[in-house]
């Protein structure tokens, strides 16, 4: 299915906003950077006149700056009662992660009576077209259009019998129009991986698992059991590389860089997910999923013999 996202007129486009969006909002989930929430800004920047929530746990030792800036848009859990709900994969007593706040998330909308919202990072600077209203692989800001592209992808959403969707990051199109995120043809689609942002609805709730690399582990432990989670091609958010941005996850990845990361992937899908070098000038180690292995393969019932 294309959803077709590309609107060149974006006046059009926000008069047919908003009307899908109200029982919808934007979650933002972040840790010590009450002072830079670039995430905040560039939602603004782009047009996105919704709902805005800031998901800070109760240990942030800046939760009261959060609240001294953004008010009554900034929501506190009890991240050592949510790490009682689901399996961390781990002993080491270090919460320094972000799945508490992903899963903290559905009783959060819950508890708003919201029944839709999106999950974001705090650190995205942009939000870009990948491809034009003739299915050409570009690359363009998205402009004040982001009301439209949420609602597109909310109907999307609800229309399908999807667990989540996310937007594409912009080292998905290493490579182009060749790159894997475009099916390495140049093509629109959705791809089996669910990264980093996620479309979620309360009525359709799922658990995030393992501490670190949660959204691999999740959505591969969840594609194995026939669950549909993908991410879309059409457009990508944009952010600060992690490493170089204080606060949030940074220092768990200094302490243990991408070994430690990418294991626990490993550990939860052990069938389908193994660790190899990734780089250019530098490798690293990194996750590699193996889709004939991950999800399920199902034949048409007319090949039955």
């Amino acid at each position: 299915m294309v959803l077709s996202f590309y609107q060149r007129n974006w006046q059009v486009s926000m008069q047919m906003t908003m009307s899908n969006l109200k029982d919808f909002a934007v979650f933002i989930l972040t840790n010590g950077r009450p002072d830079n929430v670039k995430t905040y800004a560039t939602l603004e920047k782009h047009g996105y006149t919704g709902r805005i929530y800031l998901i800070v746990d109760d240990l942030d030792k800046t939760k009261d700056q959060y609240i001294e800036k953004y008010g009554d848009k900034v929501v506190i859990f009890d991240k050592k009662q949510i790490a009682k709900t689901f399996d961390q994969g781990d002993n080491f007593n270090d919460m320094r992660a972000i799945i508490y706040a992903r899963n903290a998330s559905f009783e959060i909308a819950k508890t708003l009576g919201i029944k839709y919202f999106v999950e974001l990072d705090d650190d995205y600077t942009s939000f870009d077209w990948r491809f034009n209203d003739r299915f050409e692989y570009i690359h363009e800001t998205m402009g004040k259009r982001l009301n439209y592209v949420f609602e597109s992808i909310l109907k999307f959403f609800i229309n399908s019998n999807i667990s989540s969707i996310a937007l594409a990051q912009g080292g998905d199109y290493i490579g182009g129009a060749g790159s894997g995120i475009c099916f390495s043809k140049g093509l629109i689609g959705l791809k089996r991986k669910c990264m980093n942002s996620f479309f979620c609805s309360t009525d359709r709730p799922f658990q995030f698992v393992g501490r670190v690399n949660e959204d691999v582990n999740t959505y591969t432990r969840m594609a194995s059991t026939g669950l549909l989670m993908f991410t879309t091609n059409q457009v990508c958010l944009n952010q600060i590389q992690t490493q170089a941005n204080s606060g949030g996850m940074t220092e768990m990845y200094l302490d243990s860089g991408t070994y430690i990361k990418s294991f626990y992937s490993v550990m939860y899908h052990p069938s389908s997910v193994t660790v190899k070098l990734m780089g250019f000038k530098t490798n690293r180690l990194h996750h590699s999923v193996n889709w004939e292995h991950t999800t399920p393969m199902i034949l048409r019932q007319s090949l039955k013999k």
